[in-house]
This record gives structure tokens, sequence and C-alpha cells, in this order.
């Protein structure tokens, strides 16, 4: 039988239950993971406690009040506060003094992100400007989707190019041509298929690509 400790060593803290900080502590839930919420606001608390397992009022600047909630046990964070800086990076602060060391925070705009930086945080995240930027290209129509990462990677989903239709990937030659990886192939009524060198397009075909997220966007404007 697992010790307590070892339990809540599986539990992602959520500091805040705005839009953002709700949409993750659902979507981890989601995917199976034990969240403990945490918010200022009690009737924002009381709101959530309907839809949260464990859904706390507590000051999240305050170490102290951290730690009486079990945070030095705790590995993993996301600090969901955007709109009060000075909040934002005190609770960050709070946590690491509490003894959490994988912190991830949210940032609405560059400067907040290096003050996040610059006190410890290794993860930030910018979730209006990464949807801004993901809008963006799928109001084009060329992508399905569309995710970039920090390092100026890319994963699009787009529809396969005339170019490739009725070849395999190793006659049309798409990634010597473009710079980039097709990952897998997906096409209508049937299963996801990982891309290999006899891999038969068609019209139609949707496919899954990866590389540099100019060239990502640069194959997806061949469409």
């Amino acid at each position: 039988m697992a010790d307590k400790t070892e339990s809540k060593r599986d539990i992602v803290l959520v500091v805040g239950l705005g839009r953002f900080g709700g949409a993750v502590a659902e979507s981890l839930i989601r995917l199976g993971h034990e969240v403990l919420a945490i918010d200022e606001d009690a009737e924002i608390v009381q709101r959530w406690s309907e839809r949260l397992t464990h859904v706390v009022q507590a000051d999240s600047t305050r170490s102290e009040a951290l730690r009486q909630l079990g945070a030095k046990d705790i590995e993993r964070a996301v600090v969901a506060i955007g709109s009060d800086i000075e909040a934002s990076v005190l609770t960050v602060l709070a946590l690491e003094e509490a003894g959490v060391r994988d912190i991830w925070a949210k940032a609405v705009s560059v400067k907040h992100g290096q003050i996040l930086e610059r006190v410890g945080v290794k993860h930030v995240v910018y979730p209006e400007a990464a949807m801004g930027e993901r809008v963006a290209h799928l109001v084009t129509g060329r992508m399905i989707d569309f995710i970039e990462f920090d390092d100026g990677f890319a994963i699009a989903k787009t529809a396969a190019p005339r170019e490739a239709w009725q070849m395999t990937l190793s006659e049309s030659n798409l990634r010597q041509k473009y710079g980039i990886t097709i990952v897998g192939l997906k096409r209508r009524h049937a299963d996801f298929t990982h891309a290999q060198a006899d891999t038969f397009v068609e019209s139609g075909d949707i496919l899954i690509v990866s590389g540099p997220t100019a060239l990502v966007e640069k194959f997806a404007a061949r469409q």
C-alpha cells in the first residue's frame, strides 16, 4: 500500500481557477491525474467544488498556507493567476519556499514572463499568445490544427498537397523538398497510420507534419 507522501506526489496543484486554470484542472482530471485546486475567492471555490474533488479557499501567496495543504509533498504546480502579476510572482515564491520544485506559470505579457523566469519558473506559458497564433493559422484554412513549441518547433495537421496525390511518400519526396517530417496520415473512415516510405497518399488525406515552424508554415501554404 502506497504511503501518503507517495500518493501526494501524484497530485498536481493548480492555483487560480479562472478560465485557464479551470481548463487545466479539468483536462488533468480527464487525463487521469488527481488535482488539488486553490483559489482565494470563496464563490469560485464553491462553484468548482461541484466539478473538482479537491478545491480549497486559501491565500496562495503565503507559504505557510501552502504547507498546511501539504505542498511540500507535491512535486508539480500550475500557477494560473494572470491579471494580478504581484500575486502570480508571490505565489511562485511561496510555492518554492513550501518545497514545490516543478512549477508551471501563466504569463500575460513578455515582461511578466521574464519576471517569472527570474524568480525560478522554468515553464512559462503564454496561453493567449499561443491561442492567437493557433487561431491565425486555422483561420487561413491551410491548417486543420497547429501547435508550436517554445524552441521554434511545430506540429500541424494539414491536407495532403496535390503534388503528393497518388504517390508514396518516398515518391513525392516531401521531406527532402520542404525540410519537414511526415509523422502520420489519416484517411476518411480509416484508422490513423504512422508514415512510412511506402505510405500511399490520396486526395483528401490528412497529413500530420512536424519540423521547424517556418518550414511547417511554408509546407502548409502549398495546399
